[in-house]
């Protein structure tokens, strides 16, 4: 997707998605500069949005956020349903599937800016899971994995700066990150409370039970 296409999604839905990195903490963020919906300024009618559209901004707003299709976003939903009744808290269940893919794992940890960046990387085998390489961003890492930059990568200029931005980089605190290794692991679960995702996880529930 183009930097002006991911720009539109938060333009379009009124929230920073943060797809952008840290671009979208500066003032080339599109949001910051034109506050409102991209194309035509028609006159709006007043009042509030439907709870369908309601339930339709919210799954866009966290499908976008991860970087997902909706076949895959709608798989991970459906899943996660599969098990009402049979875990604990639902809306936890579907953060940590999205948290533990391994492009999210990879951005959380600072070896990427972006999902998006932590995606490609991870699809040209830039990471070791246990000494072994994996190229699906969608691999599932569980607690006790150990990642790795695979050696022949760490030469590679997008790592040029990677071990200073680290010493500014906090992970969450399910993710252990050896900064001079370069080495990260996780050692707990994701929860919905530490993530804070920009989205009411029960409205995109009620969307894909329609």
């Amino acid at each position: 997707m183009a930097i002006y296409d991911q720009c539109k999604t938060c333009r379009r839905l009124g929230e920073k998605l943060f797809i952008k990195g840290e671009r979208c903490l500066s003032q080339k963020c599109a949001l910051t500069r034109r506050a409102y919906a991209p194309g035509p300024q028609k006159k709006r009618k007043g009042g509030a949005p439907s709870d369908y559209k309601k339930s339709l901004n919210e799954k866009q707003a966290l499908k976008k956020w991860y970087g997902l299709s909706e076949k895959q976003f709608k798989r991970y939903v459906e899943e996660t349903l599969a098990k009402m009744g049979k875990v604990e808290n639902v809306a936890d269940e579907l953060i940590k599937k999205l948290e533990t893919r391994l492009d999210n794992t990879i951005f959380r940890l600072g070896f990427a800016t972006t999902r998006t960046h932590a995606r490609q990387m991870v699809s040209h085998s830039f990471f070791l899971v246990n000494g072994k390489p994996v190229n699906i961003p969608s691999y599932q890492v569980k607690k006790g994995d150990v990642i790795t930059i695979k050696e022949t990568k760490k030469k590679k200029p997008v790592f040029n700066s990677l071990s200073e931005s680290l010493k500014r980089k906090e992970v969450p605190v399910w993710l252990n990150l050896n900064k001079e290794k370069l080495e990260g692991k996780p050692v707990g679960e994701p929860s919905l409370a530490e993530v804070n995702p920009p989205a009411e996880i029960s409205l995109i529930f009620e969307f894909y039970s329609r």
